[in-house]
């Protein structure tokens, strides 16, 4: 007997921007996943990984298993993904699943098509490792708070009369071509903006840090003097300001919407679209890939060209970057996340206090459990025993293995499921 659903334990990365300490999810889930874990008061717990990436691969925490992590499982047994998944992605798990908690935002960044990563990664192996797409989507576990997608047209012309400073870097000519840009003609509109931002993104180090410093100073007065500097943006300038002083990515607050999501809500990041994570703690599920093209809000390679290229410079308002979660026609318990891409889909499944026995029920696709709170006795005819589920456990199911949750915990469960429906 091969047991094919198993308890994992997930490797952990301290990026300097995660929450530090007990203050982060990811801290919080280790801790309570695995007794033993000793959690450093003053280290950042940024991300949790659940997968199969070589630098993260999921150790399997199962004696009766000869392998030792869950890559080299899922080689040595393709079936478990399922017909569908293991021929789609050529044998391979095709998401990486994670928990992030930010602290300070991570860098202005979008992620390429299939076509373009394919050429990044030909020409600048060193920086695009892989030649996969990287459609990702972020469910908030705590108030969310990130940038995502352009603004609407007339919150940035605002901004360009608000902010002296913005206009300066921008230049009188691509700023008025923003100004009388006509919603009748979006194709006009995009061309603008294009324009504006890629002028921001390139201008000159000393100019923009002059007028940056310029904008800092006038906002800390108006602040100072108890005036509203919403108009500028003022709030979240200084913030970042604060995070990366001098950075071009300061300025992006003015063309990016700003999106906060509450605990349940996903917002769903397409191929080309920029965005920036800012606070919180959400769980996130990605293509396999770490193709990251970056210009702003970091310490890391930046590629300003390829990014200004390549975005998707369509204005829409912050409130069209919530992605809706659909209830499960076959179990009510069940919300669907399942965005326009085949690698990925997450389930929200929470069970109340009243339901003594759940069923998390047989797919045709390997996936992955994460218990965010809750405990429960899982039992499963593909498991060697019966396993126990509390807040940070992680679980991995082959396809079509269901597994019986005996849940013990008077306040119910909410837990994700990672998977991929073809």
């Amino acid at each position: 007997f091969s047991p094919a659903v198993f308890p994992l334990s997930c490797v952990v990365q301290n990026y300097s921007w995660g929450k530090v300490g007990l203050e982060s999810e990811v801290a919080k889930l280790v801790a309570s996943g695995d007794p033993l874990a000793q959690i450093q008061p003053d280290q950042p717990y940024a991300e949790l990984w659940m997968g199969t990436h070589p630098r993260g691969d999921a150790l399997i925490r199962d004696n009766r298993i000869p392998q030792k992590t869950l890559g080299q499982w899922i080689a040595d047994n393709p079936a478990c993904l399922g017909t569908k998944v293991k021929d789609a992605f050529q044998g391979h798990l095709p998401f990486l699943f994670k928990v992030l908690s930010v602290n300070t935002a991570l860098s202005v960044q979008a992620h390429p098509n299939k076509e373009l990563a394919a050429k990044l990664h030909a020409q600048f192996p060193e920086h695009y490792p892989d030649a996969n797409h990287k459609p990702e989507m972020a469910i908030a576990l705590t108030p969310f708070e990130g940038m995502c997608g352009f603004r609407p047209v007339e919150e940035i012309v605002s901004f360009l009369q608000n902010v002296p400073e913005l206009r300066a870097l921008i230049g009188e000519v691509a700023a008025e071509q923003l100004e009388r840009s006509g919603s009748d003609d979006p194709r006009g509109v995009s061309a603008a903006l294009r324009v504006c931002f890629t002028r921001l993104m390139k201008s000159e180090k000393k100019f923009f840090v002059d007028q940056l410093n310029m904008l800092v100073k006038r906002i800390s007065q108006e602040v100072a003097g108890g005036k509203d500097t919403s108009g500028s943006n003022g709030d979240l300038l200084l913030r970042l300001h604060s995070q990366y002083p001098g950075d071009i990515g300061c300025f992006t607050i003015y063309f990016l919407n700003l999106v906060r999501l509450e605990p349940g809500e996903a917002m769903f990041l397409g191929a080309n679209e920029p965005h920036a994570y800012l606070h919180g703690d959400c769980v996130e599920i990605m293509a396999c890939s770490d193709n990251t093209v970056r210009a702003g809000l970091t310490p890391k390679f930046i590629d300003v060209l390829t990014l200004c290229e390549m975005l998707n410079y369509t204005p829409a308002p912050s409130s069209s970057k919530i992605f809706p979660a659909a209830q499960s026609q076959l179990d009510p318990h069940v919300y669907l996340y399942d965005p326009p891409v085949p690698d990925f889909t997450i389930m929200r499944i929470e069970i109340p206090a009243s339901i003594k026995l759940y069923l998390i029920s047989a797919m045709d696709s390997a996936s992955i459990l994460l218990v965010i709170q809750g405990t429960a006795v899982g039992t499963s005819t593909a498991a060697a025993s019966e396993m126990s589920l509390h807040r940070g456990s992680v679980l991995f199911i082959s396809a079509n293995e269901s597994i019986s949750l005996h849940l013990s915990s008077p306040d119910g469960m909410l837990l994700f499921r990672a998977c991929c429906l073809l």
